[in-house]
């Protein structure tokens, strides 16, 4: 569930009522996507975030089925499965019937990348964190590759906590099978500490009680991601 940063090449833009209204433009996978997409990109526009939604014609080699950018201003939720083996596969070894909350919670996550680039805080640190430590390199390329990583997991860990929030608000039933999904997913990172390594903030909400009430998933995951950043910041 990265975050997507290339040029757009010719993509079919949807409202964000996509679903309904270029059925007949969109392949049937995509179409469920959308669709299990729906809720979110609902509750995102009652808040007015800044969302296009994008098919892309053909995938790139790199690309993953469901990924956040910013251009202009604007956020842009890009769908990259035509030609994509990865559209078919990342949801294969979960039963069909229980994969639309898991498409839902990944929505959910790359909305959370959209809300913090709406309230002008991407890769930015709350107030009253300061970077800690200092790092040292003979080369500034790996210092700067670095700094990069530490902040793309940040922001991985924050939408991660967005998307079970969201989960514990929507459908708590399902918690247990969305929670178990995401951290085997981020388990299986194949570097500790990488720039996907967001296990320091699902260890703080193994269950859905971890979860403040009465507030919207992203003031939800705001509290929890501050206590993760104390631990590693």
């Amino acid at each position: 569930m990265p975050t997507f940063f290339r040029p757009f090449l010719a993509p079919l833009l949807l409202s964000l009522t996509a679903a309904s209204a270029h059925a007949a433009q969109l392949t049937t996978l995509e179409t469920r996507w959308l669709n299990a997409a729906a809720p979110v990109l609902g509750y995102a526009k009652t808040l007015n975030l800044p969302i296009d939604v994008i098919v892309q014609p053909k995938a790139g080699p790199n690309d993953v089925p469901l990924a956040m950018g910013f251009k202009d201003g604007r956020c842009k939720l890009v769908l990259s499965m035509r030609g994509n083996p990865n559209a078919e596969t990342v949801l294969a070894d979960v039963p069909d019937a229980r994969r639309d909350v898991l498409i839902e919670a990944m929505t959910a996550h790359e909305v959370g990348h959209c809300w913090r680039y709406a309230q002008g805080s991407w890769h930015l640190l709350p107030a009253g964190f300061t970077e800690a430590g200092q790092e040292f390199a003979d080369n500034p390329e790996l210092l700067e590759m670095s700094k990069q990583m530490r902040q793309t997991r940040r922001e991985e860990g924050f939408s991660d906590l967005v998307a079970l929030a969201w989960t514990q608000q929507r459908h708590p039933d399902q918690y247990a099978h969305v929670y178990a999904w995401m951290r085997k997913v981020r388990d299986d990172q194949p570097t500790a500490h990488g720039s996907h390594d967001t296990r320091a903030w699902l260890e703080l909400a193994p269950r859905g009680s971890a979860f403040a009430a009465d507030t919207g998933p992203f003031e939800q995951a705001t509290v929890l991601w501050r206590k993760g950043l104390l631990t590693l910041e």
